[in-house]
């Protein structure tokens, strides 16, 4: 039965849903399903595992994980920006093939099958990440809206994350099965409200020349280069956080107070975004975003305990949500001409390829909780320096157009 009348209300006189609405509705839930599934994963042989005998796996499985971003996204992404609907079609699929994946779930909780299924998991939830970063400009009214919409997303996906935590926990108690179940209901119901999106073409034609010079302008290769490097240290300090901690009494129950609260200052960041973006150029969000992590890395080298990785964690993820908004802003402004969906999720695969990177490298090094802090803010310093290197934080916008955008980089 249609819902929608003819003044665009729905029944009982409610207005219809927003595209972006409807895009809030299905991120909310694919939010819910990550958040179960990783309730239920929490206390399974996922975890349980030694960390010398997950090691290889996840190296594996990582390594694994690259693959669609490195070599199927530049083939066939294009062509899914060019059909009707092929994004909204993405999230679709992703929503389904999410469900399916945690039923498999559901029946292999002691088997070492467990392990292929959770990185599916993984390289689905960052295919999902890419396709909303190309939906969200679709979905707003204005372009100047863009950066605020993608707060809103930010934010709806913390609180969801917290209030659907304790459901998750207490039916993980009752049986592991039904948290998953209760992912998978999630991620049909995300399902279900992308397909409400509308049906539109990302991008029905190839990228112009201006669109080509205005996405290689000094200020946005500069800005998207720092991102790269605020998403590699946020996969590395996931993945260290996780096996260091493996190897500490009450590691587990450690880890994910470190997720939880890595979630809230995420979450904290993306209320107070939007606010410092109005107080402070661009360019300087995110070189702050940088010196933070430098500072609370060189917090966490010196005092070299549980608390101050902790700490630590928080700091990269509520910078690297800054730097996000920052560089969102920047491509807004410097890059009026540029097809945002497109754009968005080209460097949206860019930045997931810099966390499979980042994650990799503590799995493989095996490091010390004191060496993973030094890498962390080693990292952070280089990104600062080649931000300062390339002149980004005299870097200015005037008239949606970056002031120096006569020096190309290509």
């Amino acid at each position: 039965m249609n819902r929608t009348g003819k003044n665009g209300t729905e029944n009982f006189g409610l207005p219809a849903p927003t595209p972006f609405e409807r895009l809030a509705r299905a991120h909310t839930l694919m939010v819910a399903g990550e958040t179960a599934m990783a309730v239920a994963l929490a206390d399974s042989m996922f975890l349980n595992v030694s960390p010398s005998d997950a090691r290889p796996k996840v190296i594996l499985f990582l390594l694994v994980s690259i693959a669609p971003f490195a070599v199927i996204s530049p083939v066939i992404a294009p062509f899914i920006d060019r059909i009707r609907g092929g994004q909204r079609m993405v999230v679709m699929v992703v929503g389904v093939l999410r469900a399916l994946v945690l039923v498999g779930m559901a029946f292999e909780l002691d088997s070492w099958r467990l392990f292929p299924l959770a990185f599916s998991a993984l390289i689905l939830g960052k295919t999902y990440a890419i396709a909303k970063s190309a939906l969200v400009p679709t979905t707003v009214s204005h372009l100047d809206e863009l950066v605020e919409a993608n707060s809103k997303l930010g934010r709806l996906a913390g609180i969801t994350g917290f209030i659907v935590a304790t459901p998750a926990l207490l039916l993980q108690k009752i049986d592991t099965r039904a948290a998953l179940i209760m992912g998978g209901v999630a991620f049909l119901g995300a399902t279900l409200n992308a397909y409400r999106l509308p049906k539109i073409a990302i991008a029905t034609e190839k990228p112009q020349e201006l669109e080509t010079t205005e996405l290689h302008s000094r200020t946005v290769v500069t800005a998207a280069n720092s991102m790269r490097f605020l998403r590699g240290i946020v996969g590395f300090m996931f993945f260290h956080l996780a096996f260091w901690l493996r190897s500490e009494d009450a590691g587990t129950a450690w880890f994910g107070v470190a997720i939880a609260i890595a979630g809230l200052a995420t979450l904290g960041a993306n209320f107070v975004g939007p606010q410092i973006r109005k107080k402070m150029r661009e360019p300087i969000m995110l070189f702050s975003a940088l010196i933070a992590i430098v500072s609370a890395g060189i917090f966490a080298v010196w005092y070299n305990r549980i608390v101050g990785g902790i700490v630590l964690a928080a700091i990269v993820n509520a910078s690297a949500a800054i730097g996000r908004l920052a560089f969102e802003s920047i491509v807004q402004s410097d890059a009026p001409d540029a097809n945002r969906g497109r754009a968005f999720a080209r460097f949206e695969t860019h930045n997931q390829l810099a966390w499979v990177v980042g994650g990799l490298i503590p799995i493989a090094l095996n490091l010390s909780s004191r060496m993973g802090f030094v890498f962390v803010t080693v990292g952070a310093l280089a990104g600062a320096l080649l931000f300062v290197r390339a002149g980004g934080v005299t870097m200015k916008s005037r008239g949606g157009r970056a002031t120096n955008q006569e020096h190309p980089l290509h």
